[in-house]
């Protein structure tokens, strides 16, 4: 967990951020889901950047692609020189938005770092991982994704509101790391952001091995998504946190 913090980085973390890795053919791959607000500087923390392998992003929002124009400096000004290329995935529109993002123009952009995808319906295959995705319920074109390998499966909400793409995407994974940002109660839009209540229910119905509350913003305490998620889910329930790992 590199960062967990919804909407813009917390006292306590960074804004989204999550490194996967696993060994594959002699060495060891690193893939980023999400580059938000805030990350990059607490990923130095765990692994050198420059050894990672890809960045997906879920969607268009700062708080989880916006450092992406500080691994571009990284990347273009690296005291060893530039950078090889790495494939950078995301919505259509992604590279367009990260030039923007850094007033550069729209071509070449950030094309010499980057070698940007955008998601088309078919798994993307990096390395040992293959990651399927689906639309959440969100007002940008989100989505989810369902990462596999070596026989594991962690599947990561991005944002959303409940939905039942959710649901099958989360169909029998090992970790569903789930976005929490409302609370119940209060005046909370439709298809924006679930609640710790409406995230247990997802992983109950799902049949999730372990749930991980993620993306609560800075206003709500992570105690109250916790008895929230655990009034609709029984299983391993927490809070993700900076500098945790899971081994699945």
């Amino acid at each position: 967990m590199v960062g967990c913090s919804g909407s813009y980085p917390g006292p306590e973390s960074a804004a989204s951020c999550y490194l996967l890795e696993a060994e594959h053919e002699g060495r060891t791959w690193r893939v980023l889901l999400d580059l938000g607000s805030g990350s990059l500087g607490t990923l130095h923390r765990f692994v050198d950047p420059t050894t990672v392998d890809a960045v997906l992003v879920s969607h268009l929002h700062p708080d989880h692609y916006f450092d992406i124009s500080g691994l571009y400096v990284l990347w273009k000004y690296h005291p060893r020189g530039p950078l090889p290329r790495i494939p950078v995935w995301g919505p259509k529109g992604m590279a367009k938005q990260c030039a923007r993002a850094y007033g550069l123009s729209r071509d070449p952009g950030m094309g010499h770092e980057f070698d940007f995808h955008q998601y088309d319906g078919q798994p993307v295959r990096l390395g040992p991982f293959t990651v399927h995705l689906e639309r959440m319920a969100h007002p940008v074109r989100a989505f989810g994704m369902r990462v596999e390998a070596d026989g594991r499966v962690l599947v990561y909400s991005g944002d959303t509101g409940p939905c039942r793409a959710l649901v099958e995407l989360a169909r029998g994974a090992d970790l569903l790391l789930a976005e929490s940002a409302f609370v119940e109660g209060g005046r909370n839009p439709v298809d924006l952001h679930m609640t710790g209540r409406q995230a247990g229910a997802t992983a109950r119905e799902a049949g999730a091995a372990r749930l991980v509350l993620t993306h609560i913003p800075p206003w709500h305490d992570p105690e109250v998504c916790l008895a929230e998620a655990r009034e609709a889910y029984s299983g391993p329930l927490e809070a993700a946190v900076t500098g945790a790992r899971y081994v699945l």
